[in-house]
């Protein structure tokens, strides 16, 4: 199938070349021949040059078959070759340095949700704020020496959010979603810490300007802070180095420099507090602020009175939350593009539906290998996602060129689910007549986060997997959330034997769960500034997860 732009650009040239005929026909009785040919020649060049000229550059990196998402039903809000995703991307960029950004429209199904016109626009004046207040500028060095000083006195006209990273891929993706939209609710700049693990990954996000901590940021122990740090917000309130004057915005109370925020999951009650009305108050006021965390805490922001307000106008639809600020902030640079790209071609694009398989399984909660097979395999033919074979027959090659192609793509550190699945579909006909083809891009057998390349497996893998039709995920996983954030996909997941007799539930929205909240309502937080429960409009909007009972997650 040929691209969308390469079709106009034939009917272009088709209208030239008629158009032309009959003038050069009326003429050859008086023109010499070499004034036709040369005539003939300016026609031709310039018939190529309107087409061209029409049809933008990234167009023609259409993959073959690719028209409103790979050959894909369009049935959604955004135009089948935004590349803008509808407002949400800046067109500032050079397309060259980082063609996932322009380019992972064309391999997605279009999203059925537009972002809102609140949200275009403060994402643009974000990228203003942080163009202005970038590393190495004169503002950005003013805060630093007053970093450097040991103590504040508020809020300088630039103020910042450091992420600090933690864990796994999937977990810093959703960290960084997560502290980029504190940032934005608090009109603070957002750099991030890129280890030797986790260079030449992403893209930068913001036009003209980066968001890499520079390697002579002061504070040089920052990668060892933990819940024993004493500049932690928890431990400066057990402490009482931040006191209720502080707390209650006296003017003439002296703030700390920074403030280390601890959230991982082991974070104690006194880290927890930060999900008050007055601690969001008081760290609005401190100009450095560097956060750890390996959850999705959006949730618990959305049920702060702060934010409420902003929160309704950024996302109309608030399940869509993660789906736009993962789709606006990661980007895969060209390396691992290239590798994403190149699988698809070689494995993906000739498939009529792909299906991703994500399966994970954790340490803490071991499940032998043929009870997750066997999982996978009820919750993909139970729900109809891959169609049965026929156990009385074997498999013949396939001869209709019209017969339907499913791809399996398979993400697991184990090449042993893939395999037997693999071998079910190649023994045995379908009883739908459907051929289906199983791929697994990489198996790591163990996790190496501290390896880059690893890491650029595993990012390749998460954009494949939201390429997805369908998309089974394993309960609890921080990779599948992400792929299912990226591609707007409602995952079937695979359930937890202790939770449901069901193999799979599929998620009501593409949100990630955050796994471990603060209680709900806190009952440490002070009644008379506002804790995390007083937002009762907001309750509606966040409820249980799907994989997680104690969990929350955002709704509509």
């Amino acid at each position: 199938m040929e691209a969308r732009g390469s079709k106009s650009y034939q009917s272009l040239a088709v209208s030239g070349d008629n158009s032309e005929a009959q003038p050069e026909r009326h003429s050859s009785r008086i023109l010499k021949p070499c004034v036709l040919l040369v005539t003939c020649l300016v026609s031709v060049l310039l018939v190529f040059f309107v087409g061209t000229h029409r049809t933008p550059s990234w167009e023609l990196l259409r993959p073959v078959g690719a028209g409103a998402g790979i050959g894909r039903k369009n049935s959604s809000s955004e135009a089948p070759n935004d590349r803008l995703l509808g407002g949400l991307l800046s067109p500032e960029f050079d397309d060259k340095s980082c063609l996932s950004r322009y380019q992972s429209m064309l391999y997605r199904k279009a999203s059925p949700h537009a972002p809102s016109p609140y949200l275009i626009r403060r994402l643009r004046e974000y990228e203003a704020l942080h163009k202005k207040c970038a590393p190495n500028t004169h503002l950005y060095n003013e805060s630093i020496e007053q970093l450097k000083s040991g103590r504040s006195n508020g809020t300088m006209e630039c103020n910042y959010v450091v992420w600090i990273p933690h864990n796994g891929l999937g977990n810093r993706v959703l960290t960084i979603v997560s502290s980029f939209l504190y940032a934005l609710l608090n009109n603070k700049v957002l750099l991030v810490h890129i280890p030797s693990d986790f260079t030449d990954l992403l893209c930068e996000p913001f036009p003209g300007t980066s968001w890499v901590l520079p390697s002579d940021f002061p504070v040089h122990n920052f990668l060892d802070f933990d819940k024993g740090t004493p500049q932690s917000y928890g431990n400066m309130l057990r402490n009482k180095v931040i006191d209720d004057e502080m707390l209650s915005g006296s003017s003439n109370a002296t703030l700390p420099a920074y403030v280390y925020l601890h959230l991982p999951w082991y974070y104690d009650q006194w880290d927890k507090l930060f999900f008050c009305g007055d601690a969001q108050r008081l760290l609005r006021r401190i100009p450095w602020l560097l956060l750890k965390s390996d959850h999705y805490f959006v949730p618990s922001l959305f049920l702060l009175q702060e934010y409420e307000e902003q929160l309704r106008q950024l996302f109309l639809e608030r399940a869509t939350t993660f789906h736009h600020l993962v789709r606006y902030l990661v980007h895969p640079t060209n390396v691992v593009w290239d590798y994403v790209t190149k699988y698809y071609r070689a494995h993906l694009a000739a498939a009529d539906e792909t299906l991703g398989i994500q399966i994970r399984v954790f340490h803490n909660f071991p499940v032998p290998f043929e009870s997750m097979l066997r999982q996978v395999i009820n919750c993909s033919l139970s729900e109809g996602i891959l169609p049965a074979v026929n156990l009385q027959e074997r498999a013949a090659p396939a001869s209709k060129t019209d017969t339907k192609v499913k791809a399996v793509l398979v993400a697991s550190l184990f090449s042993g689910y893939s395999e037997r699945i693999r071998d079910m579909y190649a023994e045995h006909p379908t009883t739908t007549g459907e051929v289906v083809r199983v791929h697994q891009p990489s198996h790591e057998e163990r996790q190496h986060t501290e390896q880059q390349g690893h890491n650029i497996k595993a990012l390749a893998e998460v954009e494949l997997l939201s390429f997805s039709d369908a998309l089974i995920t394993s309960a609890w996983s921080t990779f599948g959330y992400v792929a299912q954030g990226l591609g707007g996909l409602q995952p079937w997941i695979l359930l937890r034997h202790t939770q449901s007799d069901l193999p799979c539930r599929q998620a009501m929205s593409s949100e990630p769960c955050y796994l471990m909240p603060p209680p709900f309502p806190s009952s440490h937080c002070s009644k008379d500034h506002g804790d995390a429960g007083e937002a009762a409009a907001a309750r509606q909007y966040v409820r249980q997860c799907e994989d997680e009972l104690g969990g929350i997650k955002v709704f509509d």
